[in-house]
């Protein structure tokens, strides 16, 4: 296998030079690691020069930088990861194992979120337990694809909300996910910043709006 992880980012040079000193050890094992950034006005750029990784540019949204980092990767598995969040230790290894069994073609990892409300322990816990019974993954718990199942489905949709739920939705057909219990640690700032429950009321009523059919560029502006 050879794991390519996609990394999209946007003005992050605060988050980005831990997550690339996390991905050291992978990176020294022959994981490839893309930066995708999304015109970054901070110094994004200038970190991600300093920790040596490969930049390539894209149009602004997460969908479409994931899928301009897929294009050039090298590795026949890819890993998309938010720049706020941590792999566990030997996670190559770990996807590795899922996928060459040949029995699933994605999967994701469980998920804790780090911040100080306790409700955000039991966010997390309630996450897996969803993912694992609905078959669908968010990008907080760092989905990882074989490239010909993802280039068979078309990538990421071109949507600039819920893609990552469309893409499982689409993947789920294939093969259902691999979910690994090894845990990746995503922060909580999304939560804090905006209020915990105020962010889980939110989150619930995008998606059952997205699934009664409202257009994710209307639930963009809701979610802003």
């Amino acid at each position: 296998m050879k794991l390519s992880i996609v990394l999209p980012v946007l003005n992050e040079q605060q988050q980005l030079p831990q997550v690339l000193e996390c991905l050291r050890p992978a990176r020294e094992r022959g994981v490839e690691v893309i930066i995708v950034d999304g015109g970054s006005e901070d110094g994004t750029l200038t970190a991600a020069a300093r920790a040596g990784a490969r930049v390539v540019s894209s149009p602004k949204g997460r969908a479409r930088q994931m899928n301009a980092g897929a294009r050039v990767a090298g590795g026949n598995v890819l890993l998309f990861l938010h720049v706020d969040t941590i792999l566990p230790e030997r996670a190559d290894r770990l996807i590795e194992a899922a996928i060459c069994d040949h029995r699933c073609v994605w999967g994701r990892f469980d998920v804790d979120i780090r911040g100080r409300p306790w409700m955000l322990r039991v966010i997390a816990v309630l996450m897996n337990w969803r993912s694992r019974i609905s078959g669908i993954a968010t990008g907080d718990q760092a989905i990882f694809v074989a490239r010909s199942a993802f280039e068979s489905v078309g990538g990421f949709p071109d949507q600039p909300l819920m893609e990552d739920v469309e893409l499982c939705k689409r993947l789920r057909v294939m093969s259902p996910p691999a979910c690994l219990r090894a845990r990746v640690v995503t922060s909580g700032r999304r939560w804090e910043s905006r209020g915990v429950w105020r962010t889980i009321v939110l989150m619930w009523r995008l998606r059952w709006a997205y699934w009664r059919g409202v257009p994710p560029n209307v639930l963009a502006n809701l979610y802003e």
